[in-house]
C-alpha cells in the first residue's frame, strides 16, 4: 500500500500502474486555486487537486466483462458504475485519496474539470469530443488529493466540432434529438422504445455518435455499444 505522503509524481505513476489492468487511464490532473469550489477530502478539507480517470475507446470493456463473469449477479442496477467504484475506490484508499464518481452526490462538475484539464469542448451530443479519440472515451471517476500534482496527459487546443461544417452527427440522428445543437434525452429515449429504435441505435449503437468521423479507430465494440444504449433507454 502506498503511503499518502509519497511524492506527487510517484503517486501518479503508482495510480497509473494500478489502473492499467482494468483498462483505465489517467485523463489529466487539475490543481485548484483558492477561489475554486474544490471538492472536499474525507477529512473535510478542500482538495488541492483531482486526477481524472477514464477509458479510451473500449479499453475497459474486457476487464469489466471478466468481472461480471466471476459473479453474474453482482453489480446491481448499474454494474458498470459498481465496477468503477470498486476499482477506483480501492486505488483511492491505497493512495490516501478521496474518490468521486459522476453518478454520485455530491455532484461534481466532471465535464468542467475535463475541459480545464484536457482542453476539451462538448459535442452536439453533449459528450466531450477529443481530437484523437473523438466521442469514444469517458470519465469513470476522479481521485481528490491534499497535495498539488504535476500536469499529466495532453491538453488540446484543437476542437474538431469547431471546424466541422457538415455536422454529420446531427443529420444521422433518427430521433432528431440534435436539431437544436443540444442533446434532447427525451427524444432519444422515446425513439429507442420504437421498433426502428430497437433495431437501429439500440442494437448497433448511437447512429449520431457513429457518424462522427473523428476517432473511428477507438469505436466501442458492439457489445459495449448495446450496453450503453440499453442503459440510456431505461
Amino acid at each position: 500500500m502506498t503511503a499518502p505522503s509519497a511524492p506527487a509524481d510517484t503517486v501518479l505513476e503508482i495510480v497509473r500502474a494500478a489502473l492499467e489492468p482494468h483498462g483505465l487511464f489517467l485523463r489529466g490532473t487539475l490543481n485548484f486555486a483558492s477561489s475554486d469550489a474544490a471538492p472536499l477530502l474525507a477529512d473535510g478539507r478542500p482538495a488541492a487537486s483531482v486526477v481524472l480517470i477514464g477509458n479510451i475507446g473500449g479499453s475497459l470493456w474486457q476487464p469489466f466483462v471478466r468481472w461480471r463473469e466471476e459473479a453474474p449477479d453482482r453489480g446491481g442496477a448499474d454494474p458498470l458504475d459498481t465496477w468503477s467504484k470498486a476499482v477506483i475506490g480501492e486505488i483511492a484508499r491505497a493512495n490516501g485519496a478521496t474518490a468521486y464518481f459522476p453518478s454520485d452526490p455530491p455532484w461534481q462538475p466532471f465535464q468542467q474539470w475535463a475541459m480545464r484539464a484536457e482542453g476539451l469542448k462538448a459535442s452536439p451530443l453533449g459528450i466531450l469530443i477529443h481530437p484523437r479519440y473523438g466521442l469514444w472515451h469517458g470519465y469513470r471517476g476522479a481521485l481528490a488529493f491534499a497535495m498539488a500534482l504535476p500536469a499529466d496527459g495532453e491538453r488540446t487546443t484543437a476542437h474538431p466540432c469547431d471546424s466541422c461544417v457538415e455536422k454529420p452527427c446531427i443529420a444521422a440522428c433518427p430521433a432528431g434529438a440534435l436539431e437544436r445543437l443540444q442533446f434532447d434525452v427525451g427524444r432519444c429515449r422515446s425513439h429507442l422504445r420504437t421498433e426502428a429504435g430497437r433495431s437501429g441505435c439500440l442494437k448497433r449503437g448511437c447512429l449520431a455518435r457513429d457518424a462522427c468521423p473523428v476517432g473511428r479507430d477507438y469505436r466501442y465494440p458492439r457489445d459495449q455499444l448495446h450496453f450503453h444504449m440499453a442503459a440510456l433507454s431505461l
